[in-house]
């Protein structure tokens, strides 16, 4: 077999608009995860008289629950990304988070790319590109689906062009 690799060409990248969008929709995906462990927390603490739960949230604070928020978060990308390569937000825009060569990056790359969200000023690197700190710091790009499918497709069937049979199997 060909022993070329496929190489990322930047022109997949989504654009800055898509990036603000997935924001947006994991913003409101977000917020849905916690109000839904606002419910399970309510639920547990009343219905099932897990009266320490209660009290435990009650004496959380401001700082509590930021930290709470940021563990969520943090889990929410770290799953959801690390799991299909994509998050809500990217699911609903047709993009997906892929390595320098095209695949899905691991799980670590994924925590890495995860707690990098919340370097101060992150969100700001957007606005001289369409890559970001936690893009760069964890070599991971955010690319359309469906023109990295084409383009892997392309590049496979241009490298299988003139290669014997017997060494394709």
């Amino acid at each position: 077999m060909s022993n070329s690799t496929y190489i990322l060409d930047d022109t997949l990248l989504v654009s800055s608009g898509t990036r603000f969008l997935n924001y947006i929709i994991d913003l409101v995906s977000f917020f849905v995860v916690l109000f839904a462990i606002g419910i399970v927390l309510g639920i547990l603490t009343n219905l099932l008289g897990m009266t320490a739960l209660g009290l435990w949230v009650d004496s959380l604070g401001d700082l509590g629950w930021n930290l709470v928020a940021i563990t969520v978060s943090i889990i929410y990308y770290t799953v959801m990304e690390g799991l299909f390569g994509r998050s809500v937000g990217k699911f609903i825009t047709g993009s997906v988070v892929v390595d320098e060569n095209g695949e899905k990056p691991s799980f670590g790359t994924i925590f890495k790319r995860s707690l990098c969200r919340y370097i101060p000023f992150d969100a700001f690197t957007f606005l001289g590109g369409s890559r970001g700190w936690h893009d760069s710091i964890s070599d991971t790009y955010v690319v359309s689906k469906k023109g990295l499918d084409e383009s892997v497709k392309s590049f496979h069937d241009f490298n299988l062009i003139g290669i014997p049979e017997t060494e394709l199997i």
